[in-house]
């Protein structure tokens, strides 16, 4: 199971937040359509935020290294080796 679960979930944050700062930087100069807001540009703000929040998921899933990797260089009886 070498799968971690914040390598895809990064990739859907770091994709619905890209789609949404585009949205808010292509409408940031619509002011009746952030008139309900009270002007506050909510697509590219939490856009920045989700895209941040999914490069730091994906990050740390590509970083992190799997226990399966270190228990193949590990030695089966460190006792036997070491014998006078």
């Amino acid at each position: 199971m070498g799968l971690d679960i914040r390598i895809p979930l990064g990739l859907v944050f770091l994709l619905i937040g890209g789609i949404m700062g585009i949205f808010g930087i292509c409408t940031h100069g619509d002011a009746a359509l952030y008139q309900k807001s009270l002007g506050m540009d909510i697509n590219l703000d939490w856009g920045g935020i989700m895209f941040a929040f999914g490069a730091i998921m994906f990050f740390f899933g590509k970083r992190h290294k799997s226990p399966d990797a270190t228990l193949t260089h590990a030695d089966p009886d460190p006792a036997a080796t070491h014998r006078p």
